[in-house]
């Protein structure tokens, strides 16, 4: 007879598209950074949904304030006010110390809303000709699916088969300054680019690459749009991985964590002169912004800064990285990372490696084929660290 397991899995692949290669594992239910299958066996998540569970999963206080509002009224689209939306663009405008946020709900559509918003600056504010702006991005970059994200992306995978790209992106190496500066022209509006690389393979720019990219586009009136969906709200070990070298990009792109995995928030938050350019017909979203999303985004970001998460994943996330930089094995390549945002590479395909991981009680994800990444609730203490490292070393050593 077939398991529960079995059962789940058979479902999903009669009836689903075939656009994901999923582990074997069914979960059912979570807590903190714990998950358990249908049969009840527990694992250490280690990805985290991809950073969008930053509290841990289930956290208690995001909890309530879902079932608080999901009693009261949970949708009414933008056509009317309620009064959590300017509680929540608040908190995000502190945070971010910017003038202006636009509420959206998945990471893409933040990221689609920004390059509007970008385009739409270049128009109104540098004089660029009508239809002609140009945003530069980075190979081996990673910022969704829509059709005019794939269209400028390095991953086969994701462009082959969904052209026509769209026009109006240049792509420069990732870290490289002086390919950026070559690349801008006349009509250059913005720079999309991400502070770490993360479906990339984690992939950490070289220190003084972002202070670099800020003078750039300052001296160049090019915008400086910092994609923070996995890196920000404390992953890395800052508030914004941007926070490392003290820069402050001219567009924050945020979502994942910013609902601590209970529902789909998204954000873009930047001044006045570029987000006020938005009137009423340009741009907007049936349930950005909705009360559910504000009382779960709201409760999200305050257990994010009253329970100091970046502080915490910088301390357990040097701690854990400190333990993988003793793994040994003659295929093991390289070791890095920034707070709870961690990678081991290898010179083999480490998919094997994920599977026995997770037979042993520990779930992560492979990426580009010989890259496992390591990226669990900030939430995580140095005990749980220790027992899921010993996981790790077992896994490793059967490699």
């Amino acid at each position: 007879m077939p398991s529960k397991t079995d059962r789940v899995i058979a479902l999903v692949d009669k009836y689903g598209a075939h656009n994901y290669h999923p582990l074997p594992v069914a979960i059912a239910r979570a807590k903190g950074p714990f998950v358990w299958d249908v049969e009840g066996k527990r694992y250490f998540d280690f990805l985290a949904a991809y950073s969008a569970i930053n509290q841990g999963h289930n956290h208690p206080k995001i909890v309530a304030a879902a079932r608080k509002q999901l009693g009261k009224v949970a949708l009414t689209s933008r056509a009317f006010h309620h009064e959590l939306l300017g509680p929540f663009l608040q908190a995000l405008c502190l945070l971010t110390k910017k003038d202006r946020a636009l509420p959206m709900n998945s990471g893409a559509e933040a990221v689609e809303t920004a390059i509007k918003a970008m385009r739409l600056w270049g128009y109104r504010r540098k004089g660029v000709p009508e239809n002609k702006a140009e945003i530069i991005v980075c190979a081996g970059n990673f910022h969704g699916r829509t059709t005019t994200i794939v269209g400028f992306s390095s991953d086969r995978d994701s462009v082959d088969g969904f052209g026509p790209a769209t026009p109006g992106f240049r792509t420069v190496p990732y870290g490289n300054a002086a390919a950026l500066e070559r690349a801008i022209g006349p009509n250059t509006v913005g720079f999309l680019f991400e502070a770490i690389q993360g479906e990339g393979g984690v992939i950490i720019p070289d220190e003084g690459w972002l202070t670099a990219v800020r003078d750039i586009c300052s001296e160049n009136k090019v915008l400086m749009c910092a994609d923070e969906i996995q890196t920000g709200l404390g992953r890395t070990g800052k508030m914004f991985a941007c926070d490392h070298e003290s820069v402050v990009p001219d567009l924050y792109i945020l979502g994942k964590a910013l609902s601590g995995g209970l529902y789909p928030v998204s954000a873009v938050c930047a001044d006045d002169e570029i987000l006020g350019l938005f009137t009423p017909g340009t741009h907007g979203s049936t349930f950005g912004g909705s009360p559910m999303a504000c009382a779960i985004g709201l409760a999200a970001l305050k257990v994010i800064l009253e329970e100091n998460l970046p502080a915490k994943a910088a301390k357990t996330g040097a701690y854990l990285k400190g333990m993988l930089e003793t793994l040994e094995h003659r295929q093991l390549k390289d070791v890095r990372g920034r707070g709870l945002m961690l990678a081991v590479e290898f010179r083999v395909k480490v998919r094997p490696l994920v599977e026995r991981l997770a037979r042993l009680g520990l779930l992560a994800k492979d990426t580009h084929e010989n890259t496992i990444r390591f990226a669990p609730p900030l939430t995580l203490t140095e005990a749980q660290a220790r027992d899921a490292f010993a996981l790790i070393k077992k896994a490793v050593a059967a490699l």
